[in-house]
């Protein structure tokens, strides 16, 4: 895809210049350093909903955004100024203006940025709007924006020029809105149950943390082979080891795998880990942190967040789907033939089938909100055993339109075992698991200075979001997603 200019596009950009040195020589800076005191829209609107139809007022605002629509010409005309929160009418007069500053005005191109003071009132036929008695150019739009009937259709160009859709797009202005606004009910409902906010390296001498492929890069000034983080879940089990007690993580994580509707490579994850807590506890957490996330955005849709969400055991959840008992078929052999021909088993090991059972067969069927427990030891090697289960660790995965969007556990602190577990992921990988956990001495080293009994947990804000906005993909939540490269197939 080129950037360039189509040729049918040729005639407006030079038109566009040429009124862009016309506001030069009138001795007009088309873009001016600032324009304080602006209100937003959405402000105007609510301290003025009970106006009545053709009521007047001497309240004046200021208000500035990027002109969408225009009707009328001469003596009176009417625009569409969108901002952020919304949109306004202006009503433009010449009587007010005056007849050159009326011409200018009415001269300006859809997409340039304005910035205007007037009275509010309310139309006869019921808009809200704001009668223009000055205005500034703010910054002159070059480019024409996308058609306001049509918006911006071509979904390739709407995720790779993400500006142009958040022109054309309501809609999409609203879900990165809405994003806000859960990350700030998530840091909000931490806050207040006292967790720490902290920052741990996304630059890694080893990853960890997760099952994953990571990205790899050198660090030049110290000759070393380096990872972008997977996972922040090793260096904060370090600050629980060093007394921070309740502590998370929001921020970017990177695992090289491929593009889907789920995954991108580059994802928002939450993190939190605290002491003194088990994996009941992360779940009740987990239950009150996405309430308060879906009510900060008003959430009225299918979903059902109220408490408690369904529980059920893995083993369960898969035996109801499959007919597969994959704890009475506890070695690759035996649970590739009781599979049969469901799915492909070459290749996988044991820890590989039952999680791929899972993602096919239960994870694509769950809607409501639901946690499946009690995960086989040899997928979750930071995980404690479980307290009554033989093979198996406290841990769940919560669940939700049809894809996990947190995992948890009570936390692995007894550093034989954690070192046994590495070890046990050694043989996998050399069994050809590429995304097996490498080996963190270091890791071990601070759990042999004491960590207490903790809970940690991982949330997706991307996937959170998604179920939250009711988006369908990933790359409708992520500003800028992953994409190929227009010249590649």
């Amino acid at each position: 895809m080129s950037d360039a200019p189509e040729p049918e596009h040729s005639d407006l950009l030079a038109t566009r210049r040429a009124k862009l040195e016309r506001l030069r020589a009138d001795g007009i800076d088309p873009f001016p350093h600032d324009y304080p005191g602006v209100v937003a829209i959405a402000t105007i609107q609510a301290e003025h909903a009970d106006l009545g139809d053709g009521e007047e007022t001497e309240r004046s605002y200021r208000v500035a955004g990027r002109l969408a629509a225009r009707r009328g010409q001469g003596k009176m005309a009417f625009l569409d100024l969108v901002d952020r929160s919304g949109r306004i009418q202006l009503q433009a007069r010449a009587d007010v203006l005056g007849k050159e500053r009326m011409q200018r005005l009415l001269a300006l191109d859809l997409g340039d940025l304005v910035g205007v003071d007037g009275a509010v009132f309310r139309s006869k036929r019921g808009e809200l709007s704001l009668r223009i008695d000055d205005y500034a150019v703010l910054a002159k739009s070059l480019r024409p924006p996308p058609d306001k009937h049509h918006g911006l259709q071509d979904v390739e160009l709407r995720l790779r020029r993400r500006e142009l859709d958040l022109i054309a797009n309501e809609q999409t202005r609203a879900i990165f809105v809405a994003r806000a606004k859960i990350i700030a009910a998530v840091r909000g409902y931490l806050d207040g149950e006292g967790f720490l906010e902290v920052e741990t390296p996304v630059l890694q001498p080893l990853y960890g943390g997760a099952l994953a492929r990571p990205f790899v890069t050198h660090f030049n000034a110290l000759d070393q082979t380096m990872y972008l983080r997977i996972a922040t879940e090793l260096y904060l089990k370090r600050c629980i080891v060093g007394g921070l007690e309740r502590v998370y993580e929001l921020g970017k994580d990177f695992r090289n795998e491929g593009l889907s509707t789920k995954h991108n490579p580059e994802f928002t994850m939450l993190e939190w880990y605290e002491a003194y807590a088990d994996y009941g506890d992360a779940m009740d957490r987990l239950e009150r942190c996405v309430a308060a996330a879906a009510a900060a955005i008003g959430y009225d849709g299918e979903l059902d967040f109220a408490t408690p969400w369904r529980r059920v055991t893995l083993r369960d959840a898969i035996l109801e789907q499959t007919g597969v008992d994959v704890r009475a078929h506890g070695d690759h052999v035996a649970l590739a033939a009781a599979i049969g021909d469901r799915m492909e088993t070459e290749g996988r090991t044991w820890p590989q089938l039952v999680d791929d059972l899972l993602s096919a067969f239960v994870e694509p069927g769950i809607v409501q909100p639901t946690f499946i427990t009690d995960y086989p030891v040899e997928l979750s090697p930071f995980a404690k055993r479980h307290r009554t289960e033989d093979g198996l660790v406290e841990r769940f995965e919560a669940f939700c339109n049809g894809m996990e969007i947190a995992n948890a556990f009570s936390e692995l602190n007894d550093p034989d075992e954690q070192r046994a577990r590495f070890e046990a992921q050694a043989r996998y990988s050399a069994a050809g698991d590429d995304e097996a956990q490498p080996y963190d001495e270091v890791f071990v080293e601070a759990l042999e200075l004491g960590m207490p009994p903790t809970a940690g947990l991982g949330l997706g804000i991307d996937r959170l979001t998604m179920v939250l906005t009711g988006s369908s993909s990933i790359r409708d939540v992520v500003l800028f997603p992953a994409l190929r490269d227009p010249g590649t197939s």
